[in-house]
């Protein structure tokens, strides 16, 4: 769910969407074959693997950037063994459902392994997380405000943090259709990679690499094998910029 950061418009109709998101984007992915986790699991375990190639340690704290309903949260403490995930949104109703679905229960908490969720307004960013990791927040955030936005994740990452910054390929015929269908992106004002890589870099940020992921539908999913060698190439329906902040 997306983090605006100026009217109470934006923030009011995403409260409106906290208790169906996964059933009004269900329905919008339905041509793709697939649902939401299939895609938020390819995300996050992409994320895993460019860490791991990196030689990044394992991450202690980790910012869910934009986490709505915060179904991707346990899914990024699992796939980086990260103990603390905060999860952070603009909307109000959608941190309460977070809290209800994916917080942390005493057992959770017992074994040291903390899920939280603030509202963005509420959220003080100290420099403390080693990784922040976003999905489809930006196109929602009127281009003004971008900047604004960038600085929230900048300031709460440690020098030297890793930003995995996931957006919707707009030069990809898939995403524009699925888009046109999802009730909450009618007013998205997609970002191209080279926009993404320039706002990241004029905040803060070096650019490590961008990579291109989810070509093939599942009716195609034989071919799936053929993504881990060709995403450097743009064919994706979605893309990440992976940025480090500067120290």
């Amino acid at each position: 769910m997306p983090a605006q950061m100026t009217t109470s418009k934006p923030t009011e109709h995403f409260d409106e969407y906290a208790d169906n998101y996964n059933e009004a984007l269900s329905k919008a992915l339905a041509s793709s074959g697939e649902g939401r986790e299939y895609f938020a699991e390819g995300r996050v375990a992409w994320v895993a693997r460019c860490l791991t190639d990196l030689g990044v340690p394992q991450p202690r704290v980790v910012l869910d950037f934009g986490c709505g309903d915060g179904f991707t949260a346990p899914m990024l403490r699992d796939a980086l063994k990260a103990p603390f995930i905060v999860g952070v949104d603009v909307s109000s109703k959608s941190i309460e459902v977070a809290r209800e679905k994916y917080g942390t229960r005493a057992s959770d908490s017992f074994i040291g392994r903390i899920i939280t969720f603030e509202r963005l307004g509420a959220f003080k960013p100290a420099g403390e997380m080693d990784v922040a990791y976003c999905n489809g927040v930006f196109h929602h955030i009127p281009p003004a405000d971008r900047d604004k936005a960038v600085g929230i994740v900048r300031d709460a990452l440690k020098p030297g943090g890793l930003f995995a910054f996931w957006e919707n390929n707009p030069w990809n015929p898939a995403t524009r259709f699925v888009m046109s269908r999802c009730e909450f992106d009618k007013d998205a004002q997609m970002l191209r990679p080279a926009t993404a890589r320039k706002l990241l870099e004029k905040n803060g940020f070096e650019i490590v690499r961008t990579d291109y992921r989810f070509i093939f539908p599942r009716s195609l999913r034989m071919f799936r094998r053929i993504e881990d060698f060709v995403f450097k190439t743009p064919l994706g329906t979605q893309y990440m910029v992976l940025a480090r902040k500067r120290g």
